[in-house]
């Protein structure tokens, strides 16, 4: 059984949902799953888990959260060479350059990112949630 944690942060619960399907995903997939904000975890705990999840909104001018998210993935980005990741967020504006830019980051940093981030314009739909939870089997 693998180990998956998925790791987020939301601000209006949209990037949340993302996180709840991400982790019924993997569940349904038969990981054990850790589901937590992003106050939960921390670098120590990379070495626990086979497979990490991050989900972030678009903040700003397309940026990571940067009060409470970037301070905990930038400290877990020393850990993240060869480690199976996924990148999942809500947006509500621009054309999802955070995620691109987030991509181009882990994959410097030797991350096996196992699909394109997911991103979603606002909440997630049916549609999107069946996305996360794709998201998440294939990361399991």
């Amino acid at each position: 059984m693998s180990k998956i944690a998925v790791v987020y942060w939301t601000g209006t619960g949209n990037t949340g949902a993302m996180a709840e399907a991400v982790a019924e995903g993997a569940k349904a997939a038969g990981a054990e799953v850790l589901l937590t904000d992003c106050g939960g975890f921390n670098a120590s705990m990379m070495d626990e888990y086979d497979a990490v999840a991050f989900g972030c909104p678009a903040m700003g001018a397309e940026e990571l959260e940067d009060g409470e998210f970037l301070p905990m993935f930038t400290a877990c980005e020393a850990k993240i060479a060869g480690k199976k990741l996924a990148l999942f967020g809500s947006y509500g504006w621009g054309d999802g350059e955070w995620m691109r830019l987030w991509e181009e980051r882990v994959r410097e940093k030797g991350a096996a990112l196992i699909a394109d981030g997911l991103i979603i314009n606002d909440a997630p739909d049916d549609e999107g949630l069946q996305k996360c939870r794709a998201l998440g089997k294939a990361l399991a």
